[in-house]
């Protein structure tokens, strides 16, 4: 049985005032561009083709919304690092982050970072943007490309990386790795 069997696309957001009503809880998605955050979000949802996955990085462009069950959503987010949206598209994504940031129904940030590139600068600066006021679970996606010894050591390093500040597991969308606790976090900050 799905976890979250009623998932559905709500809306694509370009200004503030066109995001959902700030009631309920929402939890965020974001993570580099191609690092594997819309398959993340499809395996999580155990929903095929929700979130659009592309091979060409920068393809979530607009801050998605994406209702759960009634007054539970998720939000995805542009991937970062990669520049092939305008400037003019790019300069507006900082006060969508800011209203995001503010809303009381935010309740905690997934970042996808690919395992094998580990935590990188812009998944510091999304820590530093989501801190102190939200949790934070690092999902490490595309473990399945690794080896166990590598999967292992792309653990401890996040978990070095990260500290207290955050935490880490392994992912693969494609093998269903770590997808149990995955939504398991979801599902419990979703309640909270």
């Amino acid at each position: 049985m799905a976890t979250f069997p009623n998932a559905r696309f709500l809306i694509s957001a370009a200004a503030p005032e066109q995001y959902p009503a700030d009631r309920g809880a929402e939890v965020a998605f974001a993570g580099r561009s191609n690092a594997g955050k819309s398959s993340a979000i499809n395996a999580i949802l155990g929903r095929q083709g929700l979130a659009r996955t592309s091979k060409t990085p920068g393809r979530t462009r607009l801050i998605n919304f994406f209702e759960l069950a009634p007054l539970e959503r998720i939000v995805d987010l542009p991937g970062y690092g990669y520049a092939s949206a305008p400037q003019s598209e790019r300069r507006t994504w900082p006060p969508l982050l800011e209203a995001l940031r503010a809303r009381a129904a935010l309740r905690g940030l997934f970042v996808i970072v690919d395992a094998r590139r580990g935590i990188g600068s812009g998944d510091e600066a999304l820590l530093d943007w989501a801190l102190p006021r939200q949790r934070v679970h690092v999902l490490l996606s595309k473990a399945d490309k690794l080896s166990r010894s590598e999967a292992r050591q792309a653990l401890a390093a996040a978990a070095q990386a990260l500290g207290a500040r955050a935490t880490a597991q392994l992912f693969s969308a494609h093998t269903r790795t770590g997808l149990e606790e995955a939504q398991g976090t979801l599902a419990s900050w979703l309640t909270d």
